[in-house]
């Protein structure tokens, strides 16, 4: 942060100042002497010499300028300047008492400017980060001396010396505080009696912070301080630049004694801070029930809401706090109320983890059909964050209407965060495994995605996703098959049970139309799930129909090495012309591809394009030889007798009335059972 230093120009260093020195000023104010230093150094800022240099340099006004930072930077810790080694103080308690004070009193970014008037006032400047100037008299010195007795807690000399210059107690220092926040601070409670029987027009006197001495005592927990200020006058009420006053702060601290002390002496009880909270929100969050019970006997409100709508049940609730939350309860407090984003304390209690305090508001008739602006209930956001226990609890009393309505089910929440436990948990208490996410949630998703399955083979998840299909899970009901997905991952794991449960290995996606089963494209990533996708029906032939047949095809796009495998919805172009096989398949694996589908298929005619591919490479030859000639009668009836049995049943074939042997052809392990013979 730059530094404005007040520049005035002066005599030379050797010279020594007199008072026709400022003759050029003598017409002027206080105030104006003031206002023209402030224009100086905002002119000559750049020319100001460094915060060391500047402190040493005499000018016509005596200017020095100390800067400070009060939140310095994290890679340079606060530490005290050391001196030289052969100039090393030794250790004062006192000045580490003062250090650790001045560290608690630090604000906002403040550079302190030091100079002196025409009339010879020497002057303090302090431009505070908010862009305000405070001005005092500086008294550093007499200052320092008359603190450092109040840190010891000499009585005597801070007597003497409020007797002879009771002005000096009224000097603040760069931070705002007076003498008798030091007093206050520090608990010396003697010291408080004699600076405010020297001066009382002081009780009340603000920092920077806008605190004062009864503030300080309360928060440090002063007792005797507090006692004697309030004796004195000092205002209960006046609270600081956060609106916290000291009945706030004694709950802050949780000091019941302080707290009596202060409504004893006319504390308001149901002031608010700057975020809107009160005395009693303060003691609840800090599950202090004694402090609970004092401030609802002196006149609490059970339900005065901060400025986000949160409600002292609704704090207790959040925190886990069931003694604080039991006495709200107990005195009437609203088990139902709302805080501005529509949650109930029951909502933030099961999205919390707090089982205990869930039961404890169900026992109460805490409303668990009460849904936040989000549209979730209280079992959502349980099933969301894995909560078994609090989920088992809901159940009973969340009313499944109310849950359709909200367009999500709490098994879609704890698939997609993969809570195995909540999803077995839900599935027995009979909710729908086939629920559908409504359009306005799943357009949420970039692939649209609609069911608890989806979810489940997104995640990877097998044990979900078999607990799902097994409980009757349709897997063919998403815009964008789950079969592809599991294929796109590569996990032959879930391609399988998906197939077995009856997942669609012809699926297309609607928004790339191709000629081919889209589940090609994923599978051809792998020749054994190719293979597999073709053993259980998939459709080879519309590999081979391509509407350019032996003609021109449109320039073929290159694909890297790296991405010769990665095929995937990129890869095809949403032109609304079905996109063909031949465009697809990659030059480098274009041979054991098309032998794979080969198998498959009765006599086709491979296009100019899969013909350049297998050109490509002179081992594959034999390939293009197999395409060329007539397939043997036997590959030509067990196509059709696969066609005979049909897809669903392909898959249990090996259980229907037929030779083993026979069975073995129709799914293509003849070569396992030659070598077997």
């Amino acid at each position: 942060m730059a530094v404005a230093s007040i520049s005035i120009p002066g005599p030379t260093p050797g010279h020594k100042l007199g008072f026709d020195d400022y003759s050029l000023y003598n017409n002027l104010s206080d105030d104006e002497l003031i206002l023209l230093a402030i224009e100086r150094s905002l002119s000559d800022a750049h020319n100001a010499t460094s915060p060391s240099e500047a402190s040493n340099t005499p000018t016509a006004l005596g200017r020095r300028t100390v800067q400070y930072r009060s939140n310095p930077s994290p890679t340079r810790p606060n530490t005290p300047r050391q001196e030289p080694r052969h100039r090393q103080p030794t250790a004062n308690p006192t000045d580490a008492r003062r250090r650790k004070c001045e560290e608690r009193r630090k604000c906002d970014d403040v550079v302190v400017t030091h100079f002196v008037t025409g009339n010879g006032k020497r002057m303090l400047a302090m431009h505070r980060g908010d862009g305000s100037i405070q001005y005092v008299l500086e008294t550093e010195e007499e200052q320092d001396t008359i603190v450092q007795a109040v840190l010891n807690g000499d009585v005597t000399t801070v007597q003497a010396m409020a007797k002879n210059n009771a002005n000096n107690i009224l000097w603040p220092d760069k931070y705002g505080w007076i003498p008798l926040h030091e007093a206050a601070y520090y608990g010396q409670d003697q010291c408080v009696r004699v600076l405010l029987g020297a001066q009382p027009s002081m009780i009340n006197k603000c920092d920077l912070k806008g605190q004062t001495a009864l503030i300080l005592a309360v928060y440090r927990e002063k007792v005797a301080c507090v006692e004697m200020l309030l004796e004195k006058g000092a205002d209960p009420d006046l609270a600081n630049k956060d609106r916290e006053t000291p009945l706030y702060k004694a709950c802050e601290s949780g000091n019941a004694e302080i707290v009596v002390m202060l409504l004893n002496h006319g504390a308001v009880v149901n002031k608010h801070c700057i975020q809107g909270c009160t005395a009693l929100q303060e003691a609840v969050s800090r599950n202090n029930v004694e402090i609970c019970e004092i401030l609802v006997q002196a006149g609490a409100k059970l339900s005065p809401t901060n400025m986000y709508g949160i409600a002292p049940l609704f704090t207790a609730a959040q925190s886990g706090h069931e003694e604080t939350l039991r006495f709200l309860i107990k005195h009437g407090a609203d088990i139902n109320s709302e805080a501005s984003d529509g949650a109930t304390a029951l909502y933030e209690a099961a999205k919390n983890g707090h089982e205990d305090i869930v039961e404890l508001l169900l026992s109460q008739d805490a409303d668990a059909n009460k849904a936040g602006n989000k549209g979730l209930l209280p079992l959502h956001i349980a099933a969301q964050r894995g909560a078994d226990g609090i989920v088992s609890l809901l159940i009973k009393v969340t009313s499944k209407y109310r849950v359709n309505r909200s367009g999500v089910s709490p098994l879609h929440l704890a698939a997609e965060c993969n809570r195995d436990a909540v999803v077995e948990i839900l599935i027995e208490a009979g909710y729908d495994v086939n629920a559908m996410l409504s359009d306005d949630r799943s357009m949420m998703y970039e692939d649209h995605r609609s069911t608890t399955l989806y979810f489940a083979i997104a995640n990877g998840n097998v044990d979900a996703a078999t607990m799902l299909l097994d409980a009757g899970a349709i897997p063919n009901l998403d815009t964008f098959n789950p079969l592809l997905v599991a294929l796109r991952q590569g996990s032959i794991e879930l391609v399988t049970l998906l197939v077995e449960h009856g997942a669609n290995v012809n699926a297309y996606v609607p928004t790339h139309p191709t000629s081919f089963p889209a589940t090609l494209i994923f599978g051809m990533k792998y020749l054994s799930m190719l293979k597999y996708l073709m053993d259980n029906g998939c459709d080879a032939l519309s590999c081979f129909s391509c509407t350019y047949g032996s003609g021109p095809h449109p320039p073929h796009q290159e694909t890297s090495e790296r991405d010769d495998l990665r095929y995937n919805t990129n890869t095809l172009r949403n032109t609304g012309e079905p996109v063909q096989f031949c465009e697809v398949i990659s030059t480098r694996w274009a041979g054991p591809i098309i032998d794979v589908l080969l198998n498959y298929v009765g006599h086709v005619k491979l296009c100019s394009r899969l013909t350049e591919h297998l050109d490509s490479l002179a081992d594959w030859e034999v390939i293009k030889e197999k395409a060329r000639h007539s397939r043997p009668l036997m590959q030509l009836c067990r196509l059709k007798i696969r066609q005979q049995v049909g897809i669903h049943r392909l898959r249990c074939i090996k259980k229907l009335p037929l030779p083993p042997r026979l069975i073995k052809y129709l799914n293509h392990e003849e070569r396992n059972q030659e070598n077997v013979l």
